[in-house]
């Protein structure tokens, strides 16, 4: 995340100017110059600070991936050209009689 990029765009959609931002925040109007610019990276408490006086919360997710298990990829890496094969025909009958077992009900 560029945070001098959020800033300005969050500043510039709430019609701010980075004056008026310095005031609602007690931030120096060259110190947000320098964050839009990317010259410095703010704290968290501060980007936070700026985003909320421009009307947008800060939100923190995971990771894209962080919590995949990564187990059963690298076993099927494992296995060869042909194993494969044989295992997504395996898959592909076990998933024909599972949907025949449905479609009869």
């Amino acid at each position: 995340m560029d945070a001098g990029a959020a800033v300005r765009r969050a500043r510039r959609a709430k019609g701010l100017t980075q004056r008026q931002l310095a005031v609602r925040t007690g931030i120096s109007q060259p110190g947000i110059a320098r964050i839009e610019s990317g010259r410095i990276t703010p704290r968290v408490d501060t980007l936070d600070r700026l985003l909320a006086a421009c009307g947008v919360a800060l939100q923190l997710h995971p990771a894209a991936g962080a919590s995949l298990d990564r187990t059963q990829i690298r076993e099927l890496l494992r296995l060869t050209p042909d194993e494969r094969i044989q295992l997504l025909e395996k898959s592909s009958r076990n998933l024909a009689e599972f949907l025949a077992g449905i479609r009869s009900r």
